[in-house]
């Protein structure tokens, strides 16, 4: 990567600005309520910018656009459930959690449940939450990994330590307030970037043009229905209907269950000012979701008219020319690039032929893009597996490094290191307000809960920052074990919430809808729905979204047996 010393004055200065700001605005009370949720006094358009920016992690900015430079647009059909969740959880959730002015969404169900129903599922959360921020300190990790070298252990160690010092100091106010400078710079940066790959494309290609080359070559599959030769596809992991579905149960677990989410919009004012965060959060996180796996797109098109990399991981690359390998690596190398410069040349024929009308040769075009993208996917498959017995036990998924190494070898230096300061800054948002969530749940769901020693506003705000150490070291932990994950960061992080989330949402739906389920019943069936989850998971036989759904309904509907049991019982007791 090529990262000068004005990379360097940009990354410090825009870092150091961020940070200040926020600290400076972290005027918040000294105790759990200012700690935590910011004394509740928030209005709706900063709560909007925290929920974006918790969403939005470094994940998001990093390997969305590799996720699209792969795998197309249909990731976006993800988030396409997500509008209609924050009206369901505006009119159904958030009465409840505003009314009993609570610090956890957890506790709502010991008043509705018992005591281990809370737990149980404060503990779901936490275990799911504690693992995805450690993939998402990872991300930036990576970012110093490729760009300087650095030992990727001992980077996830200094990324952490800078993230913890950063939590503990501020509290919710100051990341709330840092996260609304975050969104502007950070959105700024990644459009630039995008503009960018598209200025530097030959002058005759028009927009127009780069969309039906991407298209051509599938890329542009933002609509995908899921049918195979066999019927619907239920392993396929995006389609229009796991979207709406699978990504509906998921937005709602998420928003409406995960208390990085829940702490975020119970710090606003009242419950208005909660409704329209979420709502506005609806309405423009699928369009910004869009316009990033369209950077991605611009990224592709772009390596098409100027050859890149057959393996983006630079260090990887590095390595493997240093083992016995190095020949065969060349070779392949030299076979893309072949087919790399075949491709620009059909794509400047394909917009010629698009340009004058001539729909018989760009029915030929099209064919020839597509089959020169399977070999070229076939040769990047080869280099995986040559990579994989040339260095045993390194990763092979290069799609976290694509667009961090079009910024790396294509942007002018100062942009880069405008780039580089997003990747950190949407990493320190979401990562702080995950902390800080798994902090208060700890500290509320179990230390407070089972601790019957007299209240103490200042003991209880040192031990809500040493939980927030306390995670913040577990997190690291986990970090150390992120780069053998084998997928993309942002499909990881949405995998291993998909395990949990079902269930955690199945609990506060019996709680909402289903109001004779006691606390015995939902507890035994979370248990089993959950084991049910895993046991699915492990076996491989569905795509993860849906596992949202299974979760949730599976809670729903053996809770309602196991009453019904209970019940049964009684009367004939």
């Amino acid at each position: 990567m090529n990262f000068e010393r004005i990379d360097w004055i940009i990354l410090i200065i825009t870092l150091l600005m961020v940070i200040g700001y926020g600290l400076y605005r972290s005027n918040a009370g000294k105790n759990m309520e200012g700690y935590f949720l910011s004394d509740r006094q928030l209005p709706w358009w900063l709560v909007l910018l925290s929920i974006m920016g918790t969403q939005a992690s470094a994940i998001t900015f990093l390997t969305a656009p590799g996720q699209a430079y792969t795998d197309g647009m249909r990731f976006i059909q993800y988030y396409f459930g997500l509008p209609l969740a924050m009206i369901i959880i505006c009119i159904f959730f958030l009465p409840y959690f505003h009314k009993l002015k609570l610090f956890t969404a957890y506790e709502f169900l010991e008043q509705r449940f018992d005591l281990r129903t809370r737990s149980l599922t404060s503990f779901l959360f936490l275990l799911s939450r504690g693992l995805s921020t450690g993939i998402s300190i990872f991300a930036p990790s990576l970012v110093l990994h490729s760009m300087l070298g650095w030992d990727i252990y001992w980077t996830n160690i200094f990324m952490g330590g800078l993230l913890i010092i950063y939590t503990i100091s501020g509290g919710a106010k100051a990341v709330a307030y840092t996260q609304q400078l975050q969104f502007i710079i950070i959105y700024s940066a990644m459009f630039l970037a995008g503009y960018y790959a598209f200025q530097s494309l030959p002058d005759d290609i028009s927009f127009y043009d780069t969309m039906q080359i991407a298209g051509k070559t599938g890329k542009l599959n933002i609509i995908t229905g899921g049918m195979s030769e066999n019927g619907f596809d239920w392993k396929d992991k995006y389609n229009i209907w796991s979207g709406l579905i699978g990504g509906l149960f998921l937005a709602l677990s998420y928003f409406g269950t995960d208390q990085s989410q829940v702490g975020r919009y119970l710090t606003s004012k009242n419950i208005s000012e909660s409704r329209w965060s979420l709502l506005m959060n609806g309405m423009v996180k699928v369009p910004l979701q869009f316009l990033i796996l369209l950077i991605g797109i611009l990224v592709y098109v772009y390596y098409i008219f100027f050859s890149g990399p057959v393996f983006f991981n630079h260090k990887t690359e590095q390595e493997i020319l240093k083992t016995t390998y190095a020949a065969d690596y060349k070779r392949l190398n030299n076979d893309f690039n072949a087919v790399q410069k075949e491709k620009k040349t059909v794509a400047v024929l394909l917009s010629e032929a698009t340009g004058q009308d001539r729909t018989k040769d760009i029915s030929l075009y099209r064919h020839q893009l597509r089959e020169l993208e399977k070999r070229s996917v076939g040769i990047r498959n080869e280099v995986k597996s040559l990579i994989s017995q040339a260095i045993p036990g390194t990763d092979t998924n290069d799609t976290n490094y694509i667009f961090l190494r079009f910024v790396g070898d294509t942007l002018p230096n100062g942009l880069i290191g405008l780039i580089i300061a997003i990747v950190f800054l949407s990493a320190w948002g979401s990562i702080a307000a995950a902390l800080h969530a798994l902090a208060s749940s700890t500290m509320i769901d179990f230390h407070k809960r089972f601790n019957w020693t007299k209240p103490d506003m200042q003991a209880d705000y040192k031990w809500s920052r040493f939980y927030t150490l306390a995670w913040g070291i577990f997190c690291v932990l986990v970090a150390q074990f992120a780069y053998r994950l084998g997928n993309s960061l942002i499909e990881a992080v949405n995998i291993l919430g998909s395990l949990f989330y079902g269930t955690i949402l199945g609990i506060f739906l019996v709680a909402l809808m289903i109001h004779y389920v006691k606390g015995k019943a939902v507890f035994y069936g979370a248990l089993a729905a959950e084991a049910i989850v895993l046991i699915i998971f492990y076996m491989d036989i569905i795509s993860f979204l849906w596992l949202n759904v299974i979760g949730a309904g599976s809670v729903m509907l053996l809770s309602v047996c196991i009453q019904t049991g209970i019940n049964s019982r009684k009367a004939y007791a």
